[in-house]
């Protein structure tokens, strides 16, 4: 299958090219319902197989009561496959939605947090795949730029605060239209969450204008992602790679009068 193979090679080349797996780990998978982590989940059982070192994987999904039709199907799909699997039921996070139902994103996101690592901790991983795609890397690095000032996106490996588990985004180089085939000849059920359907107006702005330029410049998130690797300190406004420590100051003297 072409598509396998297209996403076999783009995850592996980013696995090896930011040291994202290593021998000896055990790798939980976030599995939220969509197309594009059971994706990941999918690829990473098929690398396991055919990687140079030895690594283990399972998958896990928080319930906080955001899903919009029952789980069933898909524990039904992942138990045909044989695949270690854990299903956790997030009081904490229920409760939240009782008490405070209008509550925002970076609530929901504190209490996931916390009990995703709690699960994973049970699991004995020590790795947490998510299923970020190239998608969410382009509309990251162009949101900070244009409406935080920073020139930033999601980062492929980082650490938990305290460094008991390494974060990983396999899919950094897998577009969203890839997932999407891949996942409908899979044949598995996809579980729609409600968050996902409340995308933000920046959010959807941001995706209108990548699917524009797309039309005309189909490799424009290609080009993005190499941009995001490619960055020319010294071609950029932030002093600190400026080479300006360098530079013999003026007096201040002379600058009272350069902004007279």
């Amino acid at each position: 299958m072409e598509t396998e193979k297209i996403l076999l090679r783009k995850t592996g080349d980013a696995i090896a090219r930011f040291k994202m797996i290593r021998d000896g780990d055990r790798v939980a998978v976030a599995l939220s319902g969509g197309k594009d982590s059971l994706t990941l989940l999918e690829v990473l059982l098929l690398l396991q197989q055919r990687a140079p070192i030895e690594f283990s994987v399972c998958a896990f999904t928080v319930e906080q009561g955001k899903f919009l039709s029952s789980f069933e199907p898909l524990a039904g799909y992942l138990k045909s496959r044989g695949i270690d699997w854990t299903y956790h039921r997030d009081n904490p996070s229920l409760r939240l939605l009782d008490e405070q139902p209008d509550h925002g994103c970076d609530v929901c996101s504190r209490f996931r947090r916390r009990a995703v690592y709690q699960i994973v901790r049970g699991l004995g991983a020590n790795v947490i795949a998510f299923g970020h795609t190239a998608d969410d890397f382009c509309e990251s690095f162009l949101r900070n730029a244009l409406f935080t000032g920073r020139t930033s996106a999601l980062p492929p490996v980082t650490w938990s605060g305290k460094r008991e588990f390494r974060l990983i985004r396999p899919l950094v180089f897998v577009t969203e239209d890839l997932t999407a085939r891949f996942a409908e000849s899979l044949g598995a059920p996809v579980i729609p969450c409600g968050c996902s359907q409340r995308s933000g107006a920046v959010r959807r702005s941001l995706r209108g204008l990548l699917a524009e330029l797309e039309t005309e410049h189909p490799r424009v998130k290609e080009s993005l992602l190499s941009a995001m690797g490619n960055i020319e300190t010294d071609r950029l406004l932030d002093p600190r790679y400026l080479g300006m420590e360098d530079c013999v100051p003026q007096s201040n003297q002379a600058l009272r009068v350069l902004t007279d």
